[in-house]
């Protein structure tokens, strides 16, 4: 890795500017060593902030002062190996740090010049690890107001995260939601922290938590809280004191935020959605997870949404309703649609969602042709033909994408797919974003390969969708090129929201839960996301 490269992976660095980010790689030096070198030795000045490139350095600290003073005198951070054996059994294991991009020794260098070491600094393991000398540090904010106006939001972002975390932590220990568990008549409690938590969500799950709390018939309680943020490795310290945590399809679930989480005790993960892609399911494997997720919550919705969004680029019905609101009320080509009736459609993606939407273009007498690796017999009974993707392309009117995002599946429309296609065809879109090479479709749209397209889902919608950017810059050029075509009906990832959907989503939620309670864990859960090593 380049010294930039290595900067973008650290939690502390990764959002500076440019600027700062090229002031501290002009001071970085790369260091390869053993293993039992020492980098640091306890009661010693720190001298060098440390980014791990590979390896796993070793936190620890001697039994007494007396030791750490015998271990580190006239010994220099450079040159002594950590191999006395008085200095393994005469010392505590702090922690371990490992994975690029992690930190040791900021802190105490930004707190005060020559502060001393709080335990020895060790390479358990050959490493690469990235220095930085303290002296060019401070120096480095020192000299420059902007860059240490960064660093203090740095820090202040990383006390408000600190904060929270304690914060839900004391609240959820002390028993702030009531009775504890071991008192007379009290029922046990699920604490359940959820993520991502727009309006809807605290408006949807708030009033059936008290339902379920308030039923009878249930045999414990969940307490669930909410917060906006979405889990990253930042958020995940949130979940302190909480048994599960409830996620939604942008929260993202890696390996490190599943060590975090794991490291909290927490033990349950239930997802708010059908999709799971951004769930690490090996890493929640390894850790002892339990994923449950909503299978299915309305088919109907998503069906009837891509519907929608075909009739409104077919009819130009956003085109037209800009024009009448503003007293246009001519007719011209640019309004012009076609009948559904008589095109052929091809449907990529037959499940349950692809076959409601079958039945219904079926209404409007269109031609079907499919596509599945699992061909329905409720789709041929319609008159459905199930053919090869190559055939979709080159037949079809209308092309609605309706399948999971797979490797195998991944940029099912991309460039190499454009020549193929029956020229000004409609593209739908309502399933994963991945789904189309977003490049391939605004080349298709301005060459007039693609007529139009409906989309629900966009490939790098995590970074946008669910949230208001209406004053803010939007700086994904693809993002823009589509928003600014009026050839491209743009919802955002809403084809599920309908009542019944989302009473189907909080429902299946709670059952998710109680089973858990109940004893379904890992791959016993009904609803499990981790499945048998075959």
């Amino acid at each position: 890795m380049t010294p930039l490269e290595i900067l973008d992976q650290t939690p502390w660095f990764a959002d500076v500017s440019a600027e700062l980010a090229e002031a501290l790689a002009s001071k970085m030096v790369l260091r390869e060593v053993e293993a039992g070198h020492i980098f640091t030795h306890e009661g010693m000045p720190v001298t060098n902030l440390l980014i791990i490139e590979e390896g796993t350095l070793v936190r620890s600290k001697a039994e007494s002062s007396e030791v750490a003073k015998s271990i580190s005198a006239n010994a220099s951070a450079m040159d002594v190996n950590f191999s006395s054996p008085e200095a393994f059994e005469k010392s505590i294991v702090v922690d371990a740090i490992q994975g690029a991009g992690r930190v040791t020794g900021l802190l105490h260098i930004l707190v005060e010049v020559d502060t001393l070491a709080f335990a020895t600094v060790w390479a358990k393991t050959p490493a690469k690890v990235w220095q930085i000398a303290s002296e060019d540090i401070r120096e480095i904010f020192e000299t420059n107001a902007k860059f240490a106006l960064e660093m203090m939001n740095v820090l202040a972002m990383s006390m408000r995260v600190g904060s929270k975390s304690l914060r839900g932590l004391i609240k959820n220990v002390s028993g702030s939601s009531g009775a504890a568990d071991g008192e007379e008549g009290a029922k046990p409690t699920i604490k359940v922290l959820c993520y991502d938590s727009t309006s809807w969500t605290i408006d949807s799950f708030k009033p059936a938590v008290k339902a379920f709390n308030d039923s009878s018939d249930s045999a414990f309680e969940i307490k669930m809280d909410f917060t906006a943020d979405r889990l990253s490795e930042r958020s995940a310290t949130y979940a302190a004191g909480y048994d599960a945590i409830c996620l939604f399809v942008n929260d993202n679930a890696d390996a490190e935020c599943l060590r975090i989480l794991s490291l909290l005790s927490v033990k349950m993960i239930v997802m708010r959605c059908a999709g799971f892609d951004r769930v690490d399911i090996h890493a929640a494997k390894a850790y002892g997870f339990t994923v449950a997720r909503v299978p299915a919550y309305s088919p109907y919705a998503v069906a009837e949404h891509a519907i929608a969004l075909l009739m409104s680029v077919n009819r130009r019905i956003h085109t037209a309703n800009v024009r009448t609101k503003m007293a246009n009320f001519t007719l011209d080509t640019g309004l012009l649609g076609m009948d559904i009736h008589g095109k052929t459609v091809g449907v990529m993606g037959t499940g349950k969602i692809g076959q409601i939407l079958c039945r219904i273009l079926n209404g409007f007498g269109a031609n079907l042709l499919a596509y599945d690796v699992f061909e329905s017999d409720a789709v041929k009974e319609l008159g459905g033909v199930y053919v090869s993707k190559e055939e979709i392309f080159e037949k079809s009117d209308v092309i609605f994408l309706m399948m999971p995002l797979l490797p195998q599946t991944k940029h099912t429309i991309n460039m190499d797919v454009l020549g193929k296609l029956k020229r000004g065809v409609l593209i739908v879109n309502t399933a994963r974003g991945g789904l189309v090479d977003t490049k391939a479709l605004i080349s298709g749209l301005q060459t007039g390969a693609i007529g139009g397209a409906g989309i629900d889902v966009f490939e790098n919608e995590a970074d946008y969708f669910f949230q208001d950017w209406s004053a803010k810059n939007i700086t994904d050029p693809e993002l823009t090129a589509l928003l600014g075509n009026n050839k491209v009906v743009l919802t955002a990832h809403q084809a599920f929201f309908t009542k019944e959907a989302i009473d189907k989503i909080v429902g299946t939620t709670l059952d998710n839960l109680c089973e858990w309670k109940a004893g379904k864990k890992g791959t016993e859960h009904p609803n499990t996301c981790i499945f048998p090593s075959k």
